[in-house]
């Protein structure tokens, strides 16, 4: 890969390959077990079938802006955090109950056929794919100490595991626990900075720098930098949420009205709006299933009140947050403009 110019679609095919050919040896010798074990095999290739490749890209370039030159096996290490986003959305559907993600069934529906003489096939498919989730988990550790990089790098980085797995679960966790509370901006905010933000920017970059041996002053940049845009990137995900098209997106676009999910959103929409509108909002959100009318007149209140331009607002501010944090780091002229460029890809996507 050239270093004055970077070609995103090379670095995506480099990232596919290794996890492609890493995931399918392992789901392969998964089989061997047992015949019956073959459609959970099929999940696990289907959890890294399709991406962005995005959390791949920001520990790559974790490790380029600390002056390292460009490395297979830290492509490999790379990879790992792929692996580490595809177990959060398998156990993320899974927890939402969400019925499509790359225009595909998710794994708890895949897995259904697998299990259909069982007496309780719903939970045992449910199960099923948890387990896919645990394993796509492990395979991330795997992928990422088999890497080749010298076992004293990997020393280096090994506390920040920790530290992403801590956090991650927290950031379910708290989204849970705050579902059917009052919205509140600063507590949706927090959620989304421990279940995405963290682990989608901040902590790939971290870890790619650590691996690099970035001093102190580089890895404070890339928190400065990474949690901003880390959150702007989930509030995208969370307009797309419910103004996407399914048909572009590969995601249903009542996911998050249906599972009462607290989105910063859903918070701006309540706080901007008067009593009028929020027992209105209170009527449509109190059906069980939202039907395609009920959605379009929950899209028709949130604009009326604006809260889709204040998420956009929102999204902005993170982004440039972020773009001034960067460009006060000394590294690279190719690497500063990599995460510039990384920075746009993850906040503006097409509806």
């Amino acid at each position: 890969m050239g270093t004055e110019r970077w070609d995103t679609t090379a670095f995506k095919s480099r990232v596919d390959g290794v996890l492609h050919h890493f995931v399918a040896r392992e789901a392969d010798l998964l089989a061997t077990v047992d015949p019956a074990l073959g459609p959970v095999a099929d999940q696990l290739e289907a959890a890294v079938a399709d991406g962005k490749r995005l959390r791949a890209a920001f520990c790559y370039w974790g490790w380029r802006a600390a002056g390292q030159p460009d490395s297979d096996a830290l492509v490999r290490a790379a990879s790992s955090m792929e692996l580490v986003h595809a177990a959060a959305v398998v156990h993320d559907d899974l927890i939402d109950d969400s019925p499509l993600r790359h225009g595909r069934p998710t794994a708890h529906l895949a897995l259904r056929d697998a299990v259909s003489g069982h007496p309780l096939p719903v939970a045992a498919a449910r199960s099923l794919a948890m387990l896919v989730g645990n394993l796509l988990m492990a395979l991330a550790g795997q992928l990422f100490t088999g890497s080749g990089l010298p076992a004293a790098y990997l020393v280096r980085a090994r506390p920040l595991w920790s530290l992403l797995a801590r956090e991650l679960i927290a950031g379910e966790c708290l989204e849970i626990l705050r579902t059917g509370a009052v919205p509140d901006t600063t507590a949706s905010l927090k959620v989304i900075r421990y279940k995405t933000a963290k682990y989608t920017v901040e902590q790939p970059l971290l870890i790619g720098g650590t691996l690099a041996g970035a001093g102190e002053r580089l890895r404070a940049g890339y928190s400065a930098y990474g949690l901003p845009l880390g959150e702007a990137f989930q509030l995208r995900d969370d307009l797309l949420g419910l103004f996407g098209d399914p048909e572009r997106t590969g995601k249903a676009d009542s996911d998050d009205v249906r599972g009462r999910r607290p989105t910063a959103l859903w918070a701006e929409a309540w706080r901007i709006a008067g009593a009028a509108d929020r027992e209105r909002l209170r009527s449509l959100l109190g059906r069980a299933e939202p039907d395609r009318e009920g959605l379009d007149a929950i899209r028709e209140v949130m604009s009326g009140l604006g809260a889709p331009d204040q998420v956009e607002n929102m999204i902005h501010a993170r982004v440039e947050e972020a773009l001034d944090a960067l460009h006060e780091l000394d590294m690279p002229a190719s690497a500063a403009g990599a995460l510039t460029e990384l920075a746009h890809a993850a906040t503006v996507r097409p509806c």
